[in-house]
């Protein structure tokens, strides 16, 4: 796998740490929410790139296309 595609599933399947949708995978991140932060601005480090990446992913219409690479938490 090459690195930029391993980043794109590490974040995918990375956890929201904080807030309304603490334990949700950031993909499954609601739009609005990740608008809000487009907006007010991204924690800073690599889960503000996380979180900007699933925006761009959201408002490209890519969700569907990238939701079979979410693993499972069992």
């Amino acid at each position: 796998m090459l690195a930029d595609q391993k980043k794109l599933v590490e974040a995918i399947n990375q956890t929201m740490p904080f807030g309304k949708y603490q334990g949700r995978k950031l993909l499954q991140l609601p739009e609005p929410y990740l608008v809000w932060f487009h907006s007010n601005g991204y924690p800073q480090g690599k889960l503000g790139e996380q979180l900007a990446l699933m925006y761009e992913i959201k408002l490209n219409g890519l969700e569907a296309m990238l939701k079979p690479l979410l693993h499972s938490d069992s």
